[in-house]
């Protein structure tokens, strides 16, 4: 719709995750580079919070295209509440057969992982949204992790999550699991700064020869999405929409306003002030 006008190939602010498009915060460095040491190091546990959209799946999914060929992945994005509904799903994310009692279901699980291992394989499972999951699901998921030969771990486990996931874990009834985790990090909002790197990072990698949201724009956005990610991205999609239909060649903070008083309609960013559209400043 406004590519064209602004000379641009292709959406610049997609709220799907795009490995892609990754803009690499020194957050977001230390973050894939806990996920990179779990996996190099047969970390038991691999823990990452952060807030809704602040890029927890986008880094799993470039995480996935960087992993070893002899690695098997079972990714689950949902959140299955008793130990036999989650055994399930993790046999399903392994494309295995999934039908049977919890102690059958057990069974054919140790001796998927002890198969993949006698043929040189490792097991990794991925758990998102893991903020979900019940105590007694966390449980089930350190017992499977008990699944060992010798001294080498036969299955590696990443939890991604919000930060409620943090609280979870430091909960008295799970000091067990917590003293599994190996390796943990948790992603903080981008800076002022970040914000405006983000915003002309994503546009000059579509095709922007310069910057097309003005300093004040990219400070209203960074105020008014309180440094999330995918919230700059829904405000600056529907801004460039806006810039467009006003025929406007640059994104003004006036035009940004606009965009933030609609959306307060909806909700949005209804954690904005009301002071001129924005959310008071961030450093």
């Amino acid at each position: 719709m406004y590519e064209a006008f602004y000379g641009l190939r292709e959406k610049p602010f997609s709220i799907l995750p795009d490995p892609e498009l990754i803009y690499w915060t020194q957050n977001h460095r230390l973050a894939f580079a806990m996920l990179e040491f779990g996996v190099r190091n047969s970390a038991g546990f691999t823990v990452i919070t952060g807030e809704i959209g602040s890029g927890k799946t986008t880094l799993v999914r470039h995480l996935l295209r960087k992993l070893d060929s002899r690695i098997s992945v079972g990714l689950i994005s949902n959140t299955p509440e008793g130990r036999k509904e989650l055994l399930e799903w993790i046999l399903m994310s392994l494309g295995q057969p999934f039908d049977g009692t919890y102690t059958e279901l057990f069974q054919r699980f140790q001796q998927y992982l002890h198969a993949q291992y006698e043929n040189r394989r490792r097991t990794i499972l991925i758990i998102d949204e893991a903020q979900n999951l019940q105590s007694e699901a966390l449980e089930s998921l350190r017992m499977l992790s008990n699944v060992n030969a010798d001294k080498d771990q036969l299955l590696q486990l990443i939890l991604i999550g919000q930060p409620q996931l943090k609280e979870l874990l430091s909960s008295p009834k799970l000091v067990q699991f917590a003293q599994r985790i190996s390796a943990d990090f948790h992603l903080t909002p981008l800076n002022c700064a970040e914000v405006t790197q983000y915003i002309d990072y994503r546009l000059h990698a579509v095709g922007a020869q310069a910057p097309l949201f003005t300093p004040e724009a990219c400070k209203a956005v960074a105020d008014a999405s309180l440094g999330i990610p995918r919230s700059i991205n829904i405000l600056c999609d529907t801004a460039l929409v806006y810039g467009y239909a006003m025929q406007e060649p640059h994104i003004t903070q006036q035009v940004v306003y606009e965009v933030i008083k609609h959306k307060r309609t909806f909700g949005v960013f209804n954690n904005a002030n009301q002071s001129n559209g924005t959310a008071g400043n961030r450093s």
